[in-house]
């Protein structure tokens, strides 16, 4: 069975809405992903860090129960694993605030076994992050030398907008090692002050990889590939909360590279219907996640969905 293998932060969720918290539930973005893929029976491990309190078990005991292989999640003691603050607006699109407690030395881990056509899916800051770059750079050019599907998950939020010269490097290392990148219209804006996927294609990312996902809020989703450029309408469903929905994304179209039996040789030459079969694996999981106050699917949907 091909592997999936996410590389990413931990943090536990606390949801609020009108100022009150409604639930706690472990989440980070490569994190989510990895959670819904292990939902759906694929054989999934995650690269992390979490501290060695309630919240870490947490964390761990959610991992396991979906599936994930925890081997490289390393558990430090000094310090305390990552707390969100995620307030909902009328919308129900979050706003954030991060409590971060990190020891000195991170991410002591192996990386797992990594063989060609395996799935890696990597993002956020957590791959920019100067403090553990040189391991995060390590393991990415490890996946690609092993001719891994590198999915590129930017994720570039408002907080680190201080940083973006001083990560531009690692930012650019990031897309050359991309098999398909996916960003949200709000990251694309936050890193390069541009609004319209067709620039953000052209002037950021097609030297770097052909193939394109841009994400637009509740509005379209763009594909750009070489089988040419697409916009998609995403399910109508009662929005309870967006925090997993770009995550949920992410692993569906993983979902439909997997299950369709997508190599990576096959990746760029997919036909349009191809594609099409893989996009609306990623609408269907976002949009289930957008009716849940999880970060994931639930485990009846993934079962449903497996046999659909």
């Amino acid at each position: 069975m091909r592997k999936i293998i996410g590389i990413g932060e931990t943090i536990l969720d606390i949801i609020f809405r009108d100022n009150v918290p409604v639930k706690a539930v472990p989440g980070g973005s490569t994190f989510n992903s990895m959670i819904s893929l292990g939902r759906m029976g694929l054989d999934v491990s995650f690269i992390s860090e979490v501290g060695n309190d309630k919240v870490g078990t947490m964390i761990i005991d959610t991992l396991r129960d979906s599936g994930v292989d925890v081997s490289s999640v390393c558990s430090f003691n000094d310090g305390k694993s990552p707390l969100s603050l995620a307030f909902l607006n009328e919308r129900n699109d979050a706003e954030y605030l991060f409590y971060k407690d990190y020891p000195n030395n991170r991410l002591d881990v192996d990386f797992p076994q990594i063989d060609a056509d395996d799935v890696v899916v990597y993002g956020s800051y957590f791959v920019l992050n100067p403090v553990l770059r040189s391991k995060t750079k390590a393991f990415l050019e490890y996946a690609r030398e092993r001719g891994a599907i590198l999915y590129y998950d930017i994720n570039f939020r408002k907080n680190h907008l201080h940083e973006r010269v001083k990560l531009a490097e690692a930012l650019i290392e990031n897309l050359e090692y991309a098999d398909i990148v996916r960003g949200s219209i709000e990251d694309f804006e936050n890193l390069y002050s541009l609004t319209d996927a067709h620039r953000v294609y052209k002037e950021k990312i097609k030297f770097y990889s052909p193939n394109f996902i841009c994400t637009q809020g509740g509005g379209s989703v763009m594909l750009f590939s070489r089988a040419g450029e697409k916009s998609y309408t995403p399910n109508e469903v009662e929005v309870v909360s967006t925090v997993g929905a770009g995550d949920n994304f992410n692993a569906g179209v993983v979902y439909g590279i997997v299950s369709g039996g997508v190599t990576r040789d096959a990746l760029n030459s997919l036909s349009q219907e191809e594609w099409d079969k893989i996009m609306r694996c990623g609408l269907d999981f976002s949009s289930h996640a957008c009716t849940l106050l999880d970060n994931y699917v639930d485990k009846e949907w993934a079962a449903k969905y497996k046999q659909a």
